[in-house]
């Protein structure tokens, strides 16, 4: 098993404990569809996963992979960048989202040029811990060995490293042999009001 695919099933394992039947969710990065598949699952079958990727072959593997799973009719895939997150995403469901994952890098079997840019990952995890349920969670695999990966990984450290500890649990785990070229899973889960006023 790859170092990123240990990471996965790390991010899967911890992410479904908030997921439910009805929950909200979204694939930043749909990728060959895996993660959304795995959201499908969990949310079925009344729950609404929304998914972003400005590739259209993401979009098709996707869908592709959802209809096989009867699970297309709970998904809205956006041909979007996340940047687009918090204008898409209807605001009536702004701080309801049980689940938000991010697998940066590029998409396997692609055109390995065609990678997640810093800038609009940024932008589109600032809107992510605005649409997090206080029992939601947000994943960030992200990848530092491909051309692009390290600015972007660092990036996306020294961003959760500033969000304030009173609203945010952040954790990072990294693959079973770090090194610096390794993937690594970034953990961030929104406190409860009820866990800020104790904290207070």
């Amino acid at each position: 098993m790859s170092h990123a695919n240990s990471l996965l099933m790390q991010a899967h394992q911890r992410i479904r404990p908030h997921l439910f039947p009805g929950a909200i969710a979204i694939d930043a990065t749909l990728g060959n569809g895996y993660d959304s598949l795995f959201l499908a699952q969990h949310i079925a079958p009344t729950g609404k996963l929304y998914g972003f990727d400005i590739q259209p072959a993401a979009i098709l593997a996707t869908q592709t992979r959802l209809q096989a799973a009867q699970l297309a009719e709970l998904t809205e895939l956006f041909s979007e960048s996340h940047a687009q997150l918090a204008q898409l995403i209807p605001v009536s469901e702004h701080g309801k989202i049980q689940a938000i994952m991010f697998n940066l890098g590029y998409l396997p079997g692609a055109e390995k040029h065609l990678i997640t840019q810093t800038a609009s990952t940024l932008t589109a995890l600032a809107a992510s811990v605005n649409l997090l349920s206080t029992t939601g969670l947000l994943s960030i695999l992200a990848y530092p060995g491909h051309p692009g990966g390290a600015e972007e990984t660092q990036a996306v450290s020294d961003w959760i490293a500033q969000l304030p500890s009173t609203q945010f649990n952040c954790e990072v785990l990294l693959s079973t042999h770090p090194h610096a070229t390794a993937p690594r899973l970034f953990l961030v889960e929104k406190l409860a009001e009820n866990q800020l006023s104790a904290a207070a």
